[in-house]
């Protein structure tokens, strides 16, 4: 176990490159970072040159892999972080120098147990991509097919399982302080921080979400995955189909290719929805960076590393409050917000409401370009604060993933809608799936289902309570008070009594043998 002193040096070190680059200042002078926060960070400070304009995503990167990460996550946090470093944040890039191909090479024979001409016929050595927890290389396999090669960094899991360690430790002495620190649980943030973490250093479980996603996404027409090469893919390198096209990002490449710009930027929003509503599983690494349009004007995603999973009931709600925010149903969002236990039953579901309503009408019926995302974000999280919502882990990659949807819809088409464009899916959504015909196919398989449970039901209650025997039932006994039993106070005689009446009787027996009565 890493000792205490370990993980006040890391901190206080990264501390210091935060210093540098002017991160500390807005979280050391908000007055909802607790006192010995502030005091770690005066600390760290000492010393340093700090610029005018903080540099939150410049900070993460020097740092290294995991910070990129964390600043990745913290980047839909701006309750935790504050409004301009979660801004700022959103451009970390997640990119870092090359490994040197030679360690490449070796980590991929080392993997597979064969040398690199058995798998390949040919690999580019200089890589399409770099980022902090693999990098990517072009190749050709002995069968002609060009192909993608992710292979991860050599010693990145030792790294990232120590700096995680950290951050946990971190994470549960600010969320001890109380106040505040408690209601936006960092110690979550991080669970969920190392679970997708660890997910995305198991190549194979990227893998396996391409294809799932692949699989869900199978008739929606114009978004594509590409397929997995299984063959060539283990823990430590991932292989998978090569795509060519225009990265959704460069816009005037876009528009000297003829695509429809704004039904591009409709299809994105629609196909994240189908993801996340319809199939409860969606890609949440969905940057400019992963994702191509290719001649035909079909968007194919690549990098699977991250991905989101919502049940079914969360489903229902997500869908419900979306609709209600659309058509201004603020009173259907707020009984939703308590049904899901997201705001506690003390509160009132009426001034919810109206809360909502003060956020939720400046928006309606605008374009994307002409809202201010501030005011939004501080309106949203001062409902937080005031009716103790907590913050909702589960969520935070649904969330962290519409930011990136609705950046990158915007970019495409400035005065798209965005409640005017996943209104009527949303809207077709909720009916099929809650509507009359779907609560009755629900009531009629969870009732079949209960009565095809039933028998088994009946055999466990005669287990526990079995028929009688032929034997004839025992009289009834008297109860008989035991000496150990152990009394109540005040209910009768305790151990003490009877050990004194045992002394007693012992010395009155010996006395009546010394008399020659006995």
């Amino acid at each position: 176990m890493t000792r205490p002193t370990t993980h006040l040096l890391r901190l206080l070190r990264w501390g210091r490159t935060l210093a540098r680059h002017g991160a500390l200042r807005g979280i050391e002078q908000d007055r909802n970072t607790p006192l010995p926060v502030k005091r770690l960070f005066r600390l760290a400070r000492l010393g340093t040159f700090q610029p005018r304009v903080p540099d939150y995503a410049g900070a993460f990167q020097a740092i290294g892999p995991a910070a990129i990460k964390l600043g990745q996550t913290l980047a839909t946090r701006p309750d935790l972080v504050g409004e301009e470093a979660a801004y700022n944040l959103l451009s970390l890039q997640d990119s870092l120098p090359p490994v040197p191909f030679a360690a490449i090479r070796a980590e991929i024979e080392a993997s597979f147990g064969k040398p690199l001409d058995a798998l390949f016929a040919s690999i580019d050595p200089v890589p399409v991509g770099a980022a902090s927890i693999a990098q990517v290389h072009k190749g050709v396999t002995i069968d002609g097919r060009t192909v993608a090669i992710k292979v991860l960094r050599p010693g990145i899991r030792e790294k990232f399982g120590a700096d995680i360690e950290t951050y946990e430790w971190a994470a549960a002495h600010l969320e001890a302080l109380g106040g505040e620190a408690a209601r936006l649980r960092p110690r979550l943030v991080i669970a969920n921080l190392k679970r997708w973490t660890m997910r995305e250093l198991d190549l194979r479980r990227e893998a396996a979400s391409a294809s799932e996603l692949a699989e869900a996404m199978k008739g929606f027409e114009g978004y594509r995955i590409p397929e997995i090469d299984w063959d060539r893919t283990n823990g430590r390198v991932m292989t998978i189909e090569w795509i060519d096209g225009i990265k959704i990002s460069d816009r005037a490449a876009l528009e000297g290719s003829g695509v429809d710009l704004p039904e591009l930027a409709s299809r994105l929003v629609i196909a994240f929805l189908t993801q996340a509503i319809s199939h409860g599983y969606f890609h949440a690494d969905m940057h400019q960076g992963n994702l191509f349009v290719q001649a035909d004007g079909t968007i194919a995603a690549i990098d699977f590393g991250i991905m989101g999973r919502i049940d079914r009931r969360a489903r229902y709600w997500l869908a419900e409050i979306l609709y209600g925010l659309t058509t201004g149903n603020y009173r259907r969002v707020a009984e939703i917000h308590f049904e899901a236990q997201y705001v506690p039953s003390y509160h009132s579901v009426d001034e919810f409401a109206t809360a909502l309503r003060a956020v939720g009408e400046p928006m309606r019926g605008k374009p994307v370009s002409e809202l201010s995302v501030g005011q939004m974000l501080d309106g949203l999280f001062a409902i937080t604060r005031d009716f103790d919502m907590q913050t909702q882990p589960h969520l935070l990659l649904l969330q962290k993933t519409m930011v990136m949807v609705e950046g990158l819809a915007t970019a495409l088409h400035p005065g798209i809608n965005m409640w005017d464009t996943s209104g009527p899916f949303v809207k077709n959504w909720i009916r099929d799936e809650l509507g009359p015909e779907a609560a009755l196919a629900d009531r009629l398989k969870e009732d079949g289902e209960t009565l095809l449970r039933l028998p088994g039901l009946l055999r466990r209650l005669e287990e526990q309570f079995p028929p009688k025997g032929g034997a004839p039932e025992q009289p009834p006994l008297p109860e008989v008070e035991l000496v150990w039993e152990r009394r109540q106070p005040g209910t009768g005689r305790g151990w003490g009594s009877y050990l004194l009446a045992l002394l007693v009787g012992g010395g009155a027996v010996l006395a009546a043998q010394a008399l020659g009565w006995l």
